[in-house]
Protein backbone atom coordinates (compact mmCIF):
# COMPACT_ATOMS: atom_id res chain seq x y z
CA UNK A 1 0.00 0.00 0.00
CA UNK A 2 1.33 3.45 -0.89
CA UNK A 3 2.26 6.00 1.77
CA UNK A 4 -0.45 8.28 0.38
CA UNK A 5 -3.09 5.60 0.93
CA UNK A 6 -1.80 4.92 4.44
CA UNK A 7 -2.04 8.64 5.24
CA UNK A 8 -5.60 8.71 3.90
CA UNK A 9 -6.72 5.67 5.89
CA UNK A 10 -5.24 6.92 9.15
CA UNK A 11 -6.65 10.43 8.84
CA UNK A 12 -10.09 9.17 7.84
CA UNK A 13 -10.13 6.78 10.80
CA UNK A 14 -8.96 9.40 13.30
CA UNK A 15 -11.00 12.44 12.19
CA UNK A 16 -13.84 11.40 9.84
CA UNK A 17 -13.05 14.45 7.70
CA UNK A 18 -15.63 16.26 5.61
CA UNK A 19 -12.84 17.05 3.15
CA UNK A 20 -9.47 15.40 2.70
CA UNK A 21 -7.00 16.11 -0.09
CA UNK A 22 -3.57 14.54 -0.20
CA UNK A 23 -1.02 15.56 -2.80
CA UNK A 24 2.22 13.68 -3.29
CA UNK A 25 4.76 16.42 -4.03
CA UNK A 26 7.80 14.13 -4.00
CA UNK A 27 8.49 14.64 -7.70
CA UNK A 28 9.08 18.35 -7.00
CA UNK A 29 11.88 17.46 -4.57
CA UNK A 30 13.75 14.84 -6.61
CA UNK A 31 17.45 15.12 -5.90
CA UNK A 32 16.96 17.49 -2.95
CA UNK A 33 17.65 16.77 0.69
CA UNK A 34 15.22 14.26 2.13
CA UNK A 35 14.47 12.65 -1.23
CA UNK A 36 14.94 8.95 -0.57
CA UNK A 37 14.24 8.00 -4.19
CA UNK A 38 10.98 6.25 -3.31
CA UNK A 39 8.74 8.95 -4.77
CA UNK A 40 6.86 8.98 -1.45
CA UNK A 41 8.68 11.41 0.82
CA UNK A 42 6.94 14.80 0.46
CA UNK A 43 3.19 15.37 0.90
CA UNK A 44 0.69 18.20 1.19
CA UNK A 45 -2.52 17.52 3.14
CA UNK A 46 -5.68 19.59 3.35
CA UNK A 47 -8.09 18.26 5.95
CA UNK A 48 -11.39 19.66 7.26
CA UNK A 49 -13.19 18.02 10.16
CA UNK A 50 -15.53 19.31 12.88
CA UNK A 51 -13.23 18.00 15.62
CA UNK A 52 -10.60 20.58 14.70
CA UNK A 53 -12.89 23.53 15.43
CA UNK A 54 -12.30 23.18 19.18
CA UNK A 55 -8.51 22.99 18.79
CA UNK A 56 -5.83 25.60 18.40
CA UNK A 57 -3.35 25.45 15.53
CA UNK A 58 -0.60 23.64 17.40
CA UNK A 59 -3.07 21.15 18.89
CA UNK A 60 -4.41 20.38 15.40
CA UNK A 61 -0.94 19.69 14.06
CA UNK A 62 -0.10 17.48 17.03
CA UNK A 63 -3.34 15.52 16.56
CA UNK A 64 -2.54 14.86 12.90
CA UNK A 65 1.04 13.85 13.71
CA UNK A 66 -0.26 11.49 16.41
CA UNK A 67 -2.77 9.94 14.00
CA UNK A 68 0.00 9.32 11.46
CA UNK A 69 2.11 7.58 14.10
CA UNK A 70 5.03 5.65 12.64
CA UNK A 71 4.45 7.15 9.19
CA UNK A 72 6.10 10.30 10.52
CA UNK A 73 9.41 8.42 10.32
CA UNK A 74 8.78 7.61 6.65
CA UNK A 75 7.68 11.10 5.50
CA UNK A 76 10.40 13.72 5.08
CA UNK A 77 8.11 16.72 4.55
CA UNK A 78 4.43 17.18 5.37
CA UNK A 79 2.66 20.47 4.64
CA UNK A 80 -0.59 20.67 6.61
CA UNK A 81 -3.67 22.82 6.03
CA UNK A 82 -5.99 21.88 8.87
CA UNK A 83 -9.39 23.29 9.69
Amino acid sequence: MSVENKIRLRLEAAFAPERLEIENESHRHAGHGGDDGSGESHFRVLIRAPVFQAMGRVERHRAVQKALGDLNQRIHALALDIG
